[in-house]
């Protein structure tokens, strides 16, 4: 064996044992995420719910009804809170069960207000639904 083929040899075992050691790094960040998977998606209905819930309180204000205003400040809330748990579940923050369990007050306190009007707008009932789904993962991270 000649001392290039050596060289070569030697470097393309290096080079396959860097691509085996980095792709068993990423399945490892994977099985991460994918444990929180459900969290990300319940979090992001929540957000999705809460966006159609503030539109719609919003065209109802925009219409002189003022009924729904409480509805609107606690649902801007779900939104923030909601999207920040989404991010910190993608990442599986160390953060995460406090922030879970915080968000879980925020969409106790959204469902509440939600179920006030879940009889005369659909929109809130579908709200504070993905509320009480997203305080049920939420208790399983928390």
């Amino acid at each position: 064996m000649t001392r290039r083929e050596m060289f070569f040899g030697s470097t393309a075992l290096a080079v396959g044992t860097l691509a085996a050691k980095a792709a068993a790094q990423q399945h490892e960040h994977h099985a991460g995420t994918a444990a929180n998977q459900n969290l990300i998606t319940t979090a992001s209905n929540c957000v999705s719910a809460g966006e159609v819930c503030m539109h719609h309180c919003h065209e109802v204000a925009a219409k002189g009804d003022h009924s729904l205003i409480v509805c609107a400040e606690r649902v801007n809330e779900l939104i923030a809170a909601c999207t920040a748990l989404r991010s910190l579940a993608a990442q599986s923050s160390s953060f995460l069960p406090k922030y879970a369990k915080l968000t879980s007050e925020v969409c106790k306190s959204s469902e509440a207000e939600c179920r006030k009007f879940e009889k005369l707008h659909p929109e809130c009932k579908a709200c504070a639904d993905a509320c009480v789904a997203c305080i049920t993962e939420c208790s399983r991270v928390a």
